[in-house]
């Protein structure tokens, strides 16, 4: 490999305009194929069983994600100007091409079921707006006397109404999005204000955010990174080309995405962070090598220096640059597309930041020249390295105290597991959005009005056995199941089925008496009251509570939350059903987009399980290859070990949930982090060739590896804290845990470890 580089610096202008044609072909790439994706089903596996059986019932019972438009007006929505904004908000949505006119649901199209003397009638609410009072009061009456309705389209305040739009799941696009917004905002008044929320929205609102999220991070980063590379290297050369190499590795990256058609994902937009953060690490090692050498060489030829640092160099940049690959490959473990694309292209970027830093970053030295000799104390070491007094000093209080870092570290582990008992779990889409952001405010006013803009579906499913939903005991099962849900969780606002037809027909029938409002004990009954809703009514409403034969149904549950505790709430309490509706043949299975985010949550866990485990062992076995020593692969996983317990124990306390986002941390502690053990170890074992006095190899290896380790932690932190900037919080939470692993990583590198390497005699036979 050695000679191989050499041989390359006789073509580095060929080098060099390679690199940058293939760089301009994907930066040409990425402006015509790169696309953020929108749909938050996409992030999800499509041959996962509960994602198969999800889908199925969508396709049953036409279920799809709403958009949820608010109108507020203080002073009361039964009156002519609130009532004819509902009307023609109504009209305008059903005119959209991306929406069907009958998936628009408000109290305009809403159908009003009523008993009349010969029997039982459908009708709308109101088809002309009511100007008089006496109208007005009438359809007020109407609405607050049917249960279907008050609560659901119009708040029991009476301040605010709602129009529910469902579309699908492939036509959300930005400018559908933007559209929704100016014709909600063109029908505002000084009286009237309305809200546009639903899921649809949360997607369309990170969609927009993210790519702009991504644009502020990426100058913020690469401003902090200049100035702190500037101030390491001491060299604006150095620093130009150092950065030269981690522009080429993001370019790069996003390239492959766009040429091979990966879209973005909100989870994506850190990938530039991360590549800026980790592809400088090397340049930062080949440069410090550098500079020892020109020190104490200074007459040096520019292609003596640059195989110097070549030749010694070249071993530990590319072990490091594998060891971080796999950490972030692990992440194919997940079945989660967005971490598992994200571990993909990282880990391509790492790779190719690793090329650049031996072919590009040499080749770029060669044509633009050396940083200058630095001035050196005449205390020089007879292989050519300067003492460090400071860290002879500190490797020294190490080892003399080398009990008080094993017990500490043994504490500190203990008591991380501790915190790691309460880390849990969050499929909240919402909670990536600041708590006083616009969209939150805007759900969080939605649910405080109605039963919730999230949803679980539970599909009651009696495997062909005809008409048992007509039946009154099972109906009667069902509805008692609805009222228990809804009593006993305040995270559950509403409840909707067959049931509530059936309810409200036995009541018309019976001259509107309240006892009435309930399952009928007879199943002809029943099968005439929907006969005669079928007959009068829309029989498209009932498609979406239950199958033509009457052998599926479909329970809504409306949630104020989105999150895996209100919906794992909520099954519980199903679930106790379970032995019940069994009894009638009857299986219960879950559907929709709450309940597949719930799923999506475990599936992450799952996989930041195998991903961690398969990272850890794979860098274990790598290391003791790579130094032909298991006590070495297995020295080296302590700091890592460490950094992840202490990474999960601060979860825990601080009660950060673990997310698409921030289930990245244990890759990414463990990819960055190895690489300050295997520099250091390298240069250990260098040393230990040349010497039999363990001090004294402890001590070299502190004042050269230890500096660069220092130099390269503090650039990655600086890289990653930029993170703290992010419009999202969990990004921010990422930023910071990543940059306490860092700060752990590099801490347990230079004390636990050399602690061990010292105790355990390795490279030396006999311990002086």
């Amino acid at each position: 490999m050695e000679k191989i580089l050499n041989k390359l610096l006789n073509f580095k202008w060929i080098i060099m305009i390679v690199i940058l044609a293939i760089s301009l072909l994907f930066i040409f790439e990425m402006k015509e194929n790169t696309r953020m994706e929108t749909d938050l089903d996409e992030y999800m596996p499509e041959n996962h069983p509960a994602f198969i059986y999800s889908d199925k019932a969508e396709s049953w019972f036409n279920i799809n994600d709403g958009i949820i438009i608010a109108i507020q007006n203080k002073k009361g929505v039964f009156n002519t100007e609130t009532l004819d904004t509902l009307k023609q908000l109504t009209k305008r949505f059903q005119k959209f091409e991306e929406i069907n006119k009958d998936d628009v649901t408000s109290l305009y199209t809403a159908d009003n079921i009523v008993g009349t003397e010969d029997g039982m009638d459908v009708k709308r609410f109101y088809k002309r707006v009511p100007k008089s009072k006496e109208k007005l009061e009438n359809l007020r009456k109407n609405v607050k006397s049917n249960e279907m309705i008050y609560g659901r389209l119009i708040s029991e305040n009476e301040q605010v109404t709602v129009i529910i739009a469902e579309i699908g799941d492939d036509v959300f696009t930005q400018d559908f999005y933007s559209r929704i917004l100016k014709t909600a905002e063109a029908s505002e008044t000084d009286d009237i204000k309305i809200y546009v929320a639903g899921r649809p929205i949360v997607e369309g609102t990170m969609a927009l955010l993210g790519p702009a999220d991504m644009k502020k991070m990426v100058p913020i980063v690469i401003l902090v990174i200049l100035v702190v590379l500037f101030i390491t290297l001491r060299s604006f050369k150095g620093t130009l080309i150092t950065l030269g190499v981690v522009f080429l590795s993001t370019i790069w990256a996003f390239g492959l995405m766009a040429l091979v058609g990966i879209p973005i994902y909100a989870v994506s937009t850190m990938i530039p962070v991360m590549l800026i953060a980790i592809g400088v690490a090397d340049g930062i090692h080949l440069y410090s090598h550098l500079q020892t050498f020109i020190n104490h060489n200074p007459k040096a030829s520019k292609r003596i220096v640059v195989k110097d640092m070549l030749k010694h160099m070249w071993k530990p940049v590319v072990m490091t640059s594998v060891t971080t690959a796999v950490g972030f490959i692990s992440l194919l473990t997940s079945e989660v597309y967005p971490v598992k694309y994200f571990g993909i292209f990282t880990a391509f970027g790492v790779m190719m930041a690793m090329v650049f830093s031996l072919v590009f970053l040499p080749a770029a030295i060669m044509i633009f020249g050396l940083p200058k000799a630095k001035i050196i104390d005449k205390e020089e070491d007879k292989e050519g390295h300067s003492h460090s007094k400071l860290a002879n000093n500190f490797a020294s209080l190490v080892i003399k105290n080398k009990y008080i870092s094993i017990i500490g570290t043994a504490a500190i582990v203990i008591l991380s597991i501790i915190g790691m008992q309460e880390i849990w779990i969050n499929s909240s889409f919402l909670d990536k959005f600041e708590d006083t952001s616009e969209i939150v405010l805007t759900d969080k006013f939605i649910n405080e009005n109605f039963g919730g803009t999230s949803s679980l579906n539970l599909i009651l499913d009696a495997d062909g056995k005809k008409d048992i939903f007509k039946d009154p005991e099972v109906l009667k099962l069902v509805n008692k199941m609805q009222k228990d849900v809804d009593e006993k969780l305040q995270v559950v606002g509403n409840t909707f089925s067959l049931t509530d037809y059936v309810n409200r027909m036995n009541k018309v029938m019976n001259a509107d008496k309240e006892e009435f409002n309930t399952i009928p004990d007879s199943k002809n009954m029943i099968a005439q009251y929907l006969l005669l809703y079928e007959m009068s009514g829309d029989p498209e409403n009932l498609n979406k509570v239950v199958d033509y034969d009457y052998e599926k149904l479909n329970v809504t549950f409306q949630l104020k939350k989105d999150d895996s505790n209100a919906i794992n709430s909520a099954l519980d309490i199903l679930k106790t059903y379970e032995d019940d509706f069994k009894k009638h043949g009857i299986t219960m299975n879950y559907a929709g987009s709450g309940y597949k985010g719930l799923v999506f949550t475990d599936l992450i866990l799952e996989g930041q399980i195998k991903s961690l485990i398969l990272s850890l062992l794979t860098i274990i076995v790598l290391i003791s290859l790579m130094f032909k020593n298991i006590k070495i692969g297995l020295i080296s996983s302590v700091p890592i070990i460490v950094t992840a317990a202490i990474s999960f124990g601060i979860m825990g306390f601080l009660g950060i949930p673990l997310s698409t986002t921030t289930a990245l941390l244990s890759s990414i502690a463990i990819g960055i982090g190895i690489d300050y053990a295997v520099h250091f170890l390298e240069q250990y074992r260098n040393n230990a060739a040349n010497t039999d006095d363990k001090m004294h190899a402890a001590q070299k290896t502190m004042a050269h590896s230890g500096r660069a380790i220092i130099y390269n932690a503090i650039v990655v932190i600086a890289g990653f804290l930029v993170l703290m900037f992010s419009v999202f919080p969990p990004n921010r939470e990422l930023g910071a845990l990543v940059s306490l692993n860092m700060f752990t990583s590099f801490v347990g590198t230079l004390t636990i470890m050399l602690v061990l390497l010292y105790i355990t005699n390795v490279y030396f036979k006999k311990g002086k």
